[in-house]
């Protein structure tokens, strides 16, 4: 049963802290979920197989491996703190998906590998490659001439739009992204200097998507990439899930029952979010507890999830506008694939607003020197909401409230390195 008064805070666009009440303990559901983890180890081997062609093409990667890094925020946790005079139990970290090579924000995960895995797929069929094959072969301008007898479509806000459309103008297919209101002018001049045919519409990300879909259908040779829809999408970005295990490591921290691990991952239509999650779960199962941050004006999985009508409801349908700076975060209506997934992995959903997007902004450039665009920002009051005393009742519920100093709290940071100079200056002052 949705509670009224959380319900009424969301539609007045007050920031509300909902603990799932689904949340189940991963091995009671895994045998239920979609996509399993060889699956997601596959995609990880095709990732591999890319490498070489990766790393050809796009020489700033590391051996054509697409992956960020994770930094320690100490100083940003001591500010955090301070402004918000609260005590952030255990360590803060930050997984960098803003420095992540070729597009810069998280949809380098997904976008980028169903490219690959399309490119893949015809040229096999089309006897031009095998598995076996060095990849690096791709390259060749045999197989961008191949390559461009095909279509890639997309809707996008923005960064999925990006990762799309550079990695496929590099292949050789021919781009088309379908672009909502809500895309920034940068992003849109961005793609079309790649070689990219950009679409606008003047409603929002929905109908962008619908008619991406409805016009790639019309044409045999077109890809039609579906944010809300696409499995090879989502498997995508759940590699990037499986990867932070080595990562933290490295770092010399510890993930298990002792020490747990929370997740704080900003939230679209859910597929990039979700799929991370997903992967997440599978690495550490109960020991790793994962939250979606959306912006109070389009919390669309939020009223999906809490309501359980997913796809079936809209923002508009609670007089909320859809309207925020966080552009990539700007979705009407949730993924209802995602959603139905989330249902039992996912532990909560926060809302924040936007005016907090940027003072997270300037204070993450002032004490740590990272600059990230608005939408990146949105997971950082996922750590101060643990402490509150909802947080604590959730801490309670899954028996580490004794050992909270134990958590190490990962905020994912989405984007932000391809931001011109000049945008992120008048970002950094709004914050101010």
């Amino acid at each position: 049963m949705v509670g009224s008064n959380q319900m009424n805070q969301i539609k007045s666009l007050k920031e509300v802290f909902w603990l799932n009440p689904n949340y189940s303990s991963f091995p009671s559901i895994v045998n239920d979920l979609p996509l399993s983890y060889e699956d997601i180890l596959e995609a990880e081997k095709r990732l591999k197989r890319f490498a070489p062609f990766i790393e050809k093409i796009f020489p700033e990667t590391v051996d054509g491996i697409i992956e960020s890094p994770i930094s320690p925020i100490d100083s940003m946790k001591a500010k955090m703190e301070k402004d918000y005079g609260c005590k952030i139990y255990g360590n803060l970290i930050l997984k960098r998906d803003d420095l992540l090579p070729i597009a810069g924000s998280i949809k380098a995960r997904g976008g980028i590998y169903e490219v690959l895995k399309h490119a893949e797929t015809l040229a096999i069929k089309n006897n031009l490659l095998s598995i076996y094959d060095n990849y690096s072969i791709l390259a060749k301008d045999r197989f961008k001439d191949f390559f461009s007898n095909y279509i890639i479509q997309v809707g996008s806000t923005g960064n999925l739009g990006l990762s799309i459309g550079i990695m496929s103008a590099k292949i050789g297919f021919k781009v088309i992204v379908h672009m909502s209101q809500d895309a920034k002018k940068w992003k849109k001049d961005l793609l079309r200097s790649k070689g990219v045919e950009v679409i606008e519409y003047s409603s929002d990300y929905s109908k962008a998507v619908e008619e991406g879909r409805k016009q790639s259908e019309s044409n045999p040779n077109s890809h039609f990439i579906d944010d809300e829809n696409s499995k090879a999408l989502f498997l995508g970005y759940a590699v990037g899930g499986l990867r932070i295990k080595e990562q933290l490591k490295r770092m010399g921290i510890i993930v298990d029952e002792d020490h747990p691990l929370f997740v704080y991952l900003p939230c679209g239509v859910g597929g990039g979010p979700g799929g991370v999650a997903y992967g997440l779960k599978f690495i550490y199962g109960d020991n790793v507890h994962c939250f979606f941050a959306e912006p109070t004006h389009s919390p669309a999985m939020l009223l999906g999830l809490m309501t359980g009508l997913h796809d079936k409801i809209s923002v508009d349908d609670f007089g909320l506008d859809n309207i925020t700076e966080a552009d990539g975060l700007a979705v009407g209506r949730p993924s209802s694939f995602v959603g139905k997934i989330m249902d039992k992995l996912l532990s909560g959903i926060f809302t924040i607003g936007d005016n907090k997007l940027y003072t997270f902004l300037t204070a993450l450039a002032n004490e740590e020197e990272i600059f990230l665009e608005p939408s990146a920002l949105a997971g950082f009051l996922g750590p101060v909401f643990l402490s509150s005393e909802e947080g604590e009742e959730y801490l309670a519920k899954q028996d580490i409230l004794n050992k909270r100093d134990n958590i190490t709290h990962m905020c994912w940071a989405t984007g932000g390195s391809l931001v011109p100079e000049s945008i992120m200056k008048e970002y950094y002052r709004k914050g101010k």
